[in-house]
């Protein structure tokens, strides 16, 4: 799938605005579409399940009200300190910090009160350590897993109401306390009847119309957004949120994700991901092999389990290599309540909702991407590019040089292994100059979720002090790649 427009812009640059998840750094895709109504009428489009029922008049009024009111705060927040250091306070710093921290709690307040796809975002914007201000990654962190949970009726109704049979006839054992809570579902421990020990993942009732709804408010929020900041159209964010978020409402899906991934790692011991047992699992509830391990952020744990924490962030590197570059099957949502660490270190994987398959060219594509950046050739590199689609306004190569070193180049050249503010600083200075003289018009949509990963990855990489060589980690793949493709 590729996503066209008279105008794509992708923006990498340090801007403080609504919501907060973009400042100091995110990758920014700014698109012209036209009349707004074309993109309300691609949005309407996505597959939710027919049986979606919104919530009624007064919970969607209230919670438009509570979005529009938490935007304009933060926006208004941001406008305010950017205007006392046009007029020359003395600290602008420590105004922008303070206005980081309120803006941060604002958005974990309302998210908790109103739950649904704030959750999703607030969950993104605490992975970012490598990009954002701290004021944002710490006031958010506790949300990838420890959401308030749900009652334990509503979640015993809901198993009942899927499996079509009592709770006791089901499991033995069923543990009422949630082991995690998260935006869409929550977590038990159970015992089947037949002994074995999973956890079983439940789907909130009436998530699916929730969700639908925040994404028509948040939509609305970017219109408006969008027109106050005509540099900063975010639509085109929204338009890939909608078209995946059906995928992870939907458990059937996960199981086959899991499966895929879980066949693709049987080799490796070092690679855990947990059998689903599908004869007890539905649309909306997902019964899988229970396995332990320290959330993959918790360094103090780690460090106290005797866990090399360098080795965990070579074998995330190794690990995602495989999924896009060998097996072009990839999670596209490693945040961290997703990833545990056992001793040795053996990385568990979870949560397969958000997975992508890449079609065989395009994986390729990706492959000739890759290699062609880290050897440095440029005329590969543009061919590269115009083989995956991209596109820009003249056809000239300085566009998507400049892409390839914000891709990849400029952290392998540098040494490093994530993506630090201060590179993304100078990237930032240098790629809207080139994109204002030659924009790219055409993108394929798949690169979207490719750039979303290695940026969660690389504030993984923060996290664990990442000490991995990328170059000598990567071009192995991407070696062993080429020479394949070159022998069929």
């Amino acid at each position: 799938m590729k996503i066209s427009a008279r105008s794509i812009t992708v923006k990498l640059k340090g801007f403080r605005c609504a919501y907060g998840c973009f400042i100091r750094g995110l990758t920014f895709v700014r698109v012209e579409l036209g009349p707004m109504a074309a993109i309300d009428q691609s949005l309407v489009q996505i597959d939710f399940p027919p049986e979606t029922r919104n919530p009624g008049a007064i919970e969607r009024a209230r919670r438009f009200s509570q979005v529009v009111w938490l935007a304009a705060r933060v926006y208004v927040g941001y406008k305010s300190a950017q205007l006392r250091k046009r007029m020359g306070a003395r600290d602008p710093d420590e105004i922008f910090r303070r206005q980081d921290l309120r803006a941060a709690q604002a958005l974990r307040k309302t998210a908790l009160r109103l739950e649904g796809l704030l959750i999703k975002a607030s969950q993104f914007i605490a992975t970012r350590a490598d990009v954002l201000p701290d004021e944002w990654v710490v006031t958010l962190s506790g949300m990838h897993d420890r959401v308030p949970a749900r009652p334990f009726a509503m979640i015993r109704e809901q198993i009942e109401r899927e499996l079509g049979k009592p709770l006791t006839e089901t499991f033995s054992e069923f543990d009422p306390t949630p082991l995690a809570s998260a935006s869409l579902a929550q977590v038990h421990r159970a015992t089947l009847r037949d002994g074995r020990r999973c956890a079983v993942k439940v789907q909130y009732p009436g998530i699916d119309g929730i969700v639908r709804a925040d994404l028509r408010n948040m939509l609305f929020v970017l219109r408006i957004l969008a027109k106050l900041e005509p540099d900063f159209d975010f639509t085109i964010i929204a338009r890939e949120a909608l078209k995946y978020i059906p995928m992870e409402l939907d458990f059937v899906h996960e199981a086959e994700n899991s499966a895929t991934m879980r066949r693709n790692f049987a080799t490796d011991p070092d690679v855990v991901v947990p059998e689903v047992y599908r004869e007890y699992t539905t649309r909306r509830v997902l019964t899988m092999e229970l396995l332990e391990g320290i959330k993959v952020t918790d360094i103090a744990a780690i460090e106290r389990a005797g866990i090399d924490k360098h080795a965990v962030a070579q074998k995330l590197v190794d690990i995602f290599c495989e999924q896009i570059l060998r097996d072009g099957f990839f999670h596209a949502d490693p945040h961290p309540g997703n990833i545990l660490v056992q001793p040795g270190p053996r990385v568990v994987l979870l949560d397969f909702g958000l997975a992508k398959d890449f079609p065989p060219a395009f994986r390729d594509g990706i492959v000739r991407l890759t290699f062609a950046i880290l050897s440095g050739n440029r005329d590969a590199m543009v061919a590269a590019f115009t083989e995956l689609g991209f596109r820009t306004r003249d056809g000239s190569p300085d566009t998507l040089l400049a892409l390839a070193e914000g891709f990849l180049g400029s952290t392998v050249k540098r040494g490093k292994a994530y993506a630090d503010k201060e590179l993304i600083q100078e990237f930032s200075e240098e790629l809207p100059k080139k994109l204002k003289r030659n924009p790219v018009v055409e993108v394929p949509g798949d690169v979207l979720l490719v750039s979303r990963v290695m940026g969660l990855l690389s504030g993984l990489g923060k996290s664990l002090d990442s000490r991995v060589d990328l170059f000598s980690t990567i071009m192995p793949y991407a070696q062993r790649l080429l020479m394949a493709q070159g022998a069929k």
